[in-house]
């Protein structure tokens, strides 16, 4: 007698899904887009990046805080009458950074040190002054004869202090991926203006060394990046056939772009009038570096860097006419941005697709 076997295998047709499940899913992918729009728009619009002067007052005019009326940019006079200083809280080779107050606001008072160097202290307050923007830190006054710059306090200070800043347990909620990408892509954004602005392209020349980087740049208390010293800052004129150089000491190192480079082998000695100038593609070589710091070792960091390989990889491209630029990088780092928020938001859909 044949035995019957007690299990018998059936064979099920593929389940298909049902019209009603694909519309919702249709619906929910359309509805996620419409969030990512709004939430990229909320931080590169609302959040204090809107394509407006800082303060939204004619140039030459600022305001602070909750105040509603703009105010003059102070005068010499009014700067010795109306700020005190209350500590010295940095120094470098041109000035001397001091915390101060005007009318019960924290500011920052800059003034020369070294007179050798005021030509350089000069340019970086005309430089403050033509290019203020979202991107630059808002000026409130000056006074040339006595080389003294005022300009807006920022009370998370220097890139420098971003991973201490970041661990503090008030942000620790905001230490992610994504905010720390919109950083760099805010980084990217000044760099993209200096290089575009309504004077023509012009170089970040301090920046031989990812600390150097980092000291020009402050972070605001929304987490927004401003440019903060303009004292270095050559102008690439290309119809005219002028080129840059920044300094006049021979630079070293992986950091700073090949062309920075003396060329010709330590077999000669350096010499600044036969160094070759260069333009302001030396800023893109440099960008995978400074954004390497700013994603940082948090979860998902590491997937971002893969999906940004191969821009970075054209950022260090040996000939500078082969770089991106900033611009392009910028696309690319929103392109990103949206991508990888999208998959956190539905991971299977593209399966289910």
């Amino acid at each position: 007698m044949e035995k019957k076997p007690l299990f018998v295998r059936r064979e099920f047709p593929p389940r298909e899904m049902s019209s009603t499940s694909l519309v919702l899913l249709l619906a929910a992918v359309l509805l996620l887009n419409t969030f990512l729009y709004l939430y990229l728009n909320k931080f590169y619009i609302s959040s204090g990046r809107a394509e407006t002067d800082p303060g939204l007052c004619p140039f030459g005019y600022f305001k602070l805080g909750t105040v509603k009326n703009c105010s003059p940019w102070l005068s010499c006079e009014a700067i010795n009458r109306e700020v005190r200083k209350l500590k010295c809280v940095g120094e470098g080779a041109v000035k001397k950074v001091f915390l101060s107050e005007w009318k019960e606001n924290k500011v920052v008072l800059s003034q020369l040190t070294n007179s050798e160097l005021k030509e350089d202290f000069l340019h970086g307050l005309k430089m403050l002054r033509a290019l203020q923007s979202k991107y630059v830190v808002r000026l409130l006054g000056y006074c040339e004869q006595q080389f003294t710059i005022l300009t807006e306090y920022h009370p998370l200070g220097s890139l420098r202090g971003l991973n201490e800043t970041l661990h503090i347990p008030k942000y620790k909620a905001i230490n992610t991926w994504h905010r720390r990408l919109m950083l760099a892509m805010d980084y990217v954004s000044v760099i993209q203006y200096l290089h575009s602005s309504p004077l023509g392209t012009f170089v970040m020349c301090d920046s031989n060394d990812l600390d150097k980087v980092l000291s020009q740049y402050l972070l605001t208390s929304d987490f927004h990046i401003l440019v903060n010293d303009l004292d270095a800052l050559p102008l690439v004129n290309r119809s005219a056939g002028r080129l840059v150089k920044c300094g006049h000491r021979e630079l070293q190192g992986e950091f700073v772009a090949p062309e920075q480079r003396w060329p010709y082998g330590e077999e000669v000695p350096f010499e600044d009038d036969l160094m070759p100038p260069y333009d302001e593609k030396t800023d893109i070589w440099k960008i995978p570096d400074v954004t390497n710091f700013f994603l940082g070792h948090v979860e998902g960091s590491d997937i971002v860097r893969l999906h940004l390989f191969d821009i970075h990889a054209a950022c260090k491209k040996k000939n500078p006419a082969e770089r991106p630029s900033a611009q392009e990088i910028l696309d690319t780092y929103r392109k990103v941005l949206t991508l990888l928020i999208r998959e956190a938001a539905l991971p299977g859909t593209r399966e289910m697709l």
